[in-house]
């Protein structure tokens, strides 16, 4: 059974169009990346796929299912940006996740946070922005979700911890769950990819295994991608 699908999607903000007909299927098991420049359209699809924004046109189904509360307990959504509550602990954070979500692993959170060189005690404020999205993403990944779903997991962190960072959501999502993950950092982040998903001025533009693209093409994902858009390389 497809676990995600977006079906002619569109969104416009002031008369500018963000998203156009995008049309998209996330299978079980698999780690997908959606890859694009900044501004390309990718956190405004990954917030329609949580139910944030509505589409102008299109839908969006989980599980052949319209999307929405019942979607939202089954679905892990990392954000950009950070909401936690600056005045809270990081193990105050992890209770509140114990106590909203039902498939939460609060024995797991506590792993990793000692694997990610976090101190429970240690208060969101006085967290470097790093330190801050380590600890989103061990929330995010302490669910037995069946879907991830990652907005630059690691725009905030240093070169060296991003490998790590990589093996934490590798080894952290079960068994037939899926994972997507947004990012403009796409040479950092291809060595765990099975599908991708390139967008461009809100267009899917190439959508393929990654395996396959890279043997067709000779080439890296990061190195095709530059030589469809031109890219600079932002890393």
């Amino acid at each position: 059974m497809t676990l995600l699908e977006c079906k002619h999607l569109t969104k416009t903000f002031d008369r500018k169009t963000v998203l156009d007909d995008i049309n998209l299927k996330i299978e079980p098991g698999k780690i997908y990346g959606l890859l694009g420049k900044n501004g390309a359209g990718k956190t405004t699809l990954i917030k329609l796929i949580n139910d944030l924004l509505t589409p102008d046109s299109g839908e969006i189904k989980f599980k052949k299912k319209p999307i929405g509360a019942n979607s939202k307990s089954h679905i892990s959504y990392l954000p950009e940006r950070t909401y936690l509550d600056k005045n809270m602990r990081a193990n105050q954070a992890i209770k509140m996740f114990e106590e909203f979500y039902e498939d939460f692993d609060k024995g797991r959170a506590y792993k990793l946070l000692e694997d990610l060189g976090l101190d429970a005690e240690s208060k969101i404020s006085k967290m470097s922005k790093g330190m801050q999205e380590k600890l989103q993403l061990i929330l995010v990944m302490s669910r037995d979700a069946d879907l991830y779903v990652l907005d630059e997991p690691l725009g905030g962190v240093d070169p060296a911890t991003r490998d790590y960072i990589l093996d934490t959501i590798l080894s952290n999502f079960k068994e037939g769950s899926s994972v997507i993950i947004s990012t403009h950092l796409i040479s950092d982040i291809e060595r765990i990819l099975d599908e991708v998903v390139f967008i461009e001025k809100g267009q899917i533009a190439l959508a393929d295994n990654a395996d396959k693209l890279r043997s067709k093409e000779k080439a890296s994902i990061d190195e095709i991608f530059r030589r469809m858009f031109n890219a600079k390389k932002t890393n």
